[in-house]
């Protein structure tokens, strides 16, 4: 099997590779073809790579080339890892919103909004680029932010796409060590959107231990979502990490002006790595990788492209998928994020118990603002990104909406074609 990582000179691409050479007996991968404009990381990343599946033991050979077309001709799945503008726009995207008092953030916010008028138009070509030497049955895995709003926009496209995030993996692994139980002994009652979910209930042996959980593990599981610990406590749930820069926004942004911002962090540890990959005699993942963020991200994906592709039994995993009749409360072509069958057909939502007004109410809002963020990434316009932002949760203001619109544009003119004239 043909695998393409599109974004593959990524320094997550090590991970992912890492998890393919341990799946061996169960995904019969034997080419990677890593596509990717930057021929720098491709020459760095691309035999790294080689080197951790040649430790390993395992035969899948490794390609790179920065010719999409060339890249994707004949493979059983696509991965679309990739990001517009670099750490440069994710450092902008991360500061020019605290000006106004608001979350500086790459994937909710308005930085949110500007990185996904970058990347949905940007997307939608690699899509149609991909489909055109694929045809119309490969799978594309999407791990590209934000999630839920590009998958929305390659499913409306007609694109055979799953969305892909790390967080439901990452809680899953934390819970399951708490318990001292395998992580495949621990299910989880997750549900909303991408980076706006709340697990519900751990199911272990079929019985929910998530109260038990939250009585003897708060203070640490708090800790670890960066969340006050009386959140847990009072809701019952496991909000996400990402629900903290809505239930603490002004202590978030407080902190955000003080600190250095993420990108910056993250552009440190991508040159450390890459002067790790660089050493022909580094033939394992390096534990710097851990800094770069996507924990478990290779676990997830494998498994996720197994289900895909492999033509076995349905598998359950947690993706972003079409709503269809799952969350009553939104239109049926919303894109959540909840646990699925998935099977060489795709990925079906799993039933899912009513959702109180507490959790309900913030996914129709936060929904409602991806259907305009959408709406402007596709069309352009920028009354349509004020209109975005005003509708989001964490502008809402008028005032802040036309501002933060008129920053967002003069921080990304460069990626925006229809902003240039």
């Amino acid at each position: 099997m043909k695998l393409t990582v599109v974004g593959g000179g990524s320094t997550y691409t090590p991970e992912l590779v890492d998890g393919i050479a341990g799946r061996r007996t169960s995904l019969a991968v034997d080419e990677i073809v890593l596509v990717d404009p930057d021929h720098d990381r491709l020459s760095v990343v691309g035999p790294f790579s080689q080197r951790l599946l040649d430790h390993a033991g395992h035969p899948a050979r490794v390609r790179t080339t920065s010719n999409l077309e060339e890249g994707a001709e004949g493979a059983s799945a696509v991965l679309f890892q990739l990001r517009v503008g670099g750490q440069a726009a994710r450092r902008s995207d991360e500061t020019f919103p605290l000006d106004c008092g608001c979350l500086g953030q790459e994937t909710t916010g308005a930085g949110g909004l500007a990185k996904a008028l970058r990347t949905v138009p940007v997307v939608l070509d690699i899509a149609e680029r991909v489909r055109a030497v694929t045809g119309p049955d490969t799978w594309i895995v999407n791990f590209t932010n934000p999630v839920g709003i590009v998958t929305r926009a390659l499913l409306e496209a007609g694109h055979r796409a799953v969305g892909l995030c790390n967080v439901a993996i990452t809680l899953q692994r934390l819970v399951s060590g708490l318990l001292g139980r395998a992580p495949e002994e621990v299910k989880l009652d997750h549900v909303g959107l991408n980076h706006l979910t709340w697990t519900r209930q751990v199911l272990v042996d079929g019985k929910d231990v998530l109260p038990q959980l939250i009585a003897d593990h708060a203070d640490t599981i708090a800790a670890d979502l960066e969340l006050p610990v009386d959140v847990l406590r009072r809701l019952g749930v496991l909000p996400s990490y990402y629900l903290k820069y809505f239930y603490s926004h002004d202590e978030i942004v407080a902190k955000q002006r003080t600190e250095r911002p993420r990108a910056d962090v993250v552009t440190d540890v991508e040159n450390e790595l890459m002067k790790i990959y660089s050493d022909q005699n580094v033939v394992t993942k390096p534990k710097e990788l851990a800094e770069r963020g996507g924990a478990y991200y290779s676990e997830a994906a494998i498994q996720l492209v197994h289900a895909l592709t492999g033509g076995g039994e349905a598998e359950e995993h947690v993706v972003n998928v079409r709503n269809g009749s799952t969350l009553p409360f939104l239109p049926s072509d919303a894109v959540i994020e909840v646990p699925s069958t998935v099977d060489t057909n795709g990925a079906v939502p799993l039933p899912v118990a009513e959702v109180p007004p507490e959790f309900s109410g913030l996914i129709s809002h936060v929904t409602a603002y991806e259907y305009l963020a959408l709406k402007a990434a596709v069309h352009g316009g920028r009354d349509r990104v004020a209109d975005a932002l005003l509708a989001h949760p964490l502008v809402g203001q008028f005032a802040l909406a036309e501002k933060l619109a008129d920053d967002l544009v003069a921080e990304n003119r460069d990626h925006l074609p229809w902003a240039k004239s």
